[in-house]
């Protein structure tokens, strides 16, 4: 099979990236998990032993952690340990998208006109600015590519855009707190008057101390999902989307509303 032949490589191209990715992660929920990362890893020892090649310090690293452990990894955890093109693989490694906040920050950058979706444009931007921020210089076609590569990768409803969600995969799995909301999305109706009871003074927006209430009033609910004692954390990443402040209806939706905006 082409994925598994790929893994012999000693460089990996970003559609060959791809391509592996989708491969193993076979129920296509944006994660290799249980039995989709112990087939990964037992095809990556045998991959590289025919091919004559060790396992790299990161191989052996990742090996270790994962082959007797419950845990998943998504795209970012995966470049980190395959030898992929070095411009590729600046996407995952970049230091702007290190941490929530960060990347949330990013988002509303990129997201200039507040649609609540990034779109292949707006996508080849994003990834040109990070290449030129890591002094790296690419021809437009090769842009081109990565950016479809990319919407490939990412845009799971298969749109031609990226969602806040969907983008965040660009995220480390343990970094990326959107998903601990994923399971406490409200219905449109729900979320709008959710909005409605916390935007308390009714100035169409929710400011840091409404959201404190509302992420408190959430915690209390949904005590499986969200831990209260992580409610600062909660808080800061989703102001990184405010503007200057104010949380309006359409950011605090790409959060909170299975509906989107």
């Amino acid at each position: 099979m082409a994925a598994e032949t790929y893994l012999q490589g000693v460089e990996i191209s970003a559609s060959q990236f791809f391509e592996i990715w989708r491969h193993y992660d076979a129920d296509g929920n944006g994660y290799m998990d249980g039995k989709e990362l112990q087939c990964f890893i037992q095809e990556l020892q045998q991959a590289r032993k025919k091919a004559g090649l060790d396992l790299t310090p990161e191989m052996k690293k990742f090996v270790d952690q994962f082959s007797s452990s419950d845990g998943k990894i998504g795209i970012v955890e995966l470049a980190q340990i395959l030898p992929t093109e070095e411009n590729f693989l600046l996407f995952f490694r970049c230091q702007q998208l290190k941490s929530s906040e960060d990347f949330m920050q990013t988002w509303r950058k990129y997201d200039s006109d507040h649609s609540g979706y990034i779109d292949a444009e707006e996508l080849k931007s994003f990834l040109k600015d990070l290449l030129q921020k890591a002094n790296k210089q690419i021809e437009d076609t090769k842009l081109s590519e990565y950016t479809d590569i990319m919407l490939k990768m990412f845009d799971e409803n298969n749109d031609g855009k990226l969602e806040l969600t969907e983008m965040a995969r660009l995220l480390p799995v343990q970094e990326n707190f959107l998903l601990k909301f994923q399971g406490v999305k409200m219905c449109g109706k729900e979320f709008n008057k959710a909005f409605d009871t916390f935007d308390s003074d009714g100035n169409g927006y929710i400011d840091e101390q409404e959201l404190d209430a509302l992420l408190k009033d959430l915690c209390e609910k949904n005590k499986t999902e969200l831990d209260i004692n992580h409610i600062a954390t909660y808080k800061k990443n989703i102001m990184a989307l405010s503007d200057g402040g104010k949380l309006y209806r359409t950011e605090l939706a790409l959060i909170l509303s299975a509906d989107g905006n």
